[in-house]
């Protein structure tokens, strides 16, 4: 072979080879995280975390492909959709948009994170062994609305109305309002509900709010509230009513107080089961996770600010006191 000719095709050769290790990049697994509304930083950083835990970085060994429906259920059906045609290796969903991924897909793993009862939210049969497709985790915020209610008329036990700001569009509204109902029931309190699903709804009902002269409050379910909690949180500061929430989010951001178990912590395990599922194991086998504690927060810098004085028995039992 002649020496121009051998350079000429070591040279095709060389042009071939970045070609070759391109061809030989893994595909990474696509994991699909998909939410009803507006994406809260801190559970999708939690969610990393999980998987990190387990040995997974997005970007490294693991595609994390993030879908948010703000709030317009036609894209979760899309989005759910969407991640299917995709073949994602599995896909984790929270409350309201666990339905849509449910019906799209029966073989492609499912870990939902919820504040719901999973059973009764008719997303598996079964807390230790979910069968099928799904599996995931609850933090049981639906079930402690009586616990508030009862802190919240312990805190101001002369309120002649406590309300309820409750979004219509959650998946499990009419549990929590029937849940509402029967500690109303329990200690003879009267309740007012208020609907709101959008930003807008939320200060009309505040404005309705302020016509009733409502004594305390209680904030409801499900992730359209917890993205406006800022919102929320200043509209009750504006109007000085005491109000207890769902979970810490809300009083770090100045709200009174909340009582509840861990949202992030939550998605940090719905990051761990996933990557367990990604190494091999199948959901089904794998038992709904439950929360082990329930902490109550509360922000004395906004009691100060509405003139609220807390009583010594509730502060006695605080896990956190923001001062």
């Amino acid at each position: 072979m002649k020496r121009r000719e051998f350079i000429s095709l070591i040279g095709g050769a060389a042009a071939t080879w970045p070609l070759v290790v391109q061809a030989q990049q893994p595909v990474l697994p696509i994991v699909g995280l998909l939410r009803s509304n507006t994406e809260t930083p801190e559970y999708i950083a939690a969610f990393r975390r999980g998987l990190g835990e387990a040995g997974y970085t997005d970007g490294t060994n693991v595609t994390v492909d993030i879908r948010v429906a703000e709030g317009k259920r036609d894209r979760l059906s899309e989005f759910a959709a969407d991640l299917v045609r995709k073949r994602a290796g599995a896909i984790v969903a929270n409350t309201n948009a666990t339905p849509f991924v449910i019906s799209a897909t029966k073989s492609i793993p499912i870990v939902f994170v919820t504040g719901s009862d999973p059973v009764a939210a008719g997303f598996v049969p079964n807390l230790n062994h979910p069968g099928g497709n799904v599996t995931g985790v609850s933090f049981f915020n639906e079930g402690l609305i009586s616990k508030r209610l009862e802190i919240l008329h312990e805190l101001v036990p002369k309120a002649e109305t406590i309300a309820l700001l409750v979004d219509p569009n959650y998946f499990r509204a009419e549990a929590e309002l029937h849940e509402l109902d029967m500690g109303g029931q329990a200690l003879g309190q009267k309740v007012i509900v208020y609907k709101a699903s959008s930003h807008q709804e939320i200060d009309a009902a505040f404005a309705a709010i302020a016509q009733a002269k409502v004594s305390a409050m209680l904030v409801g379910l499900g992730a359209f509230l917890t993205s406006r909690r800022h919102q929320i949180v200043q509209l009750m500061a504006l109007q000085k009513i005491p109000a207890i929430y769902i979970a810490r989010q809300y009083t770090e951001a100045g709200g009174l107080m909340s009582y509840g178990a861990s949202a992030p912590d939550a998605y940090r395990r719905a990051g761990v089961y996933i990557a367990r599922i990604l190494k091999g194991e199948k959901p089904g086998d794998l038992p709904i996770e439950l929360p082990t504690k329930f902490e109550l927060v509360i922000n004395l810098k906004t009691a100060k600010a509405i003139s609220l004085t807390m009583p010594p028995s509730v502060l006695a039992r605080a896990d956190e006191v923001i001062e």
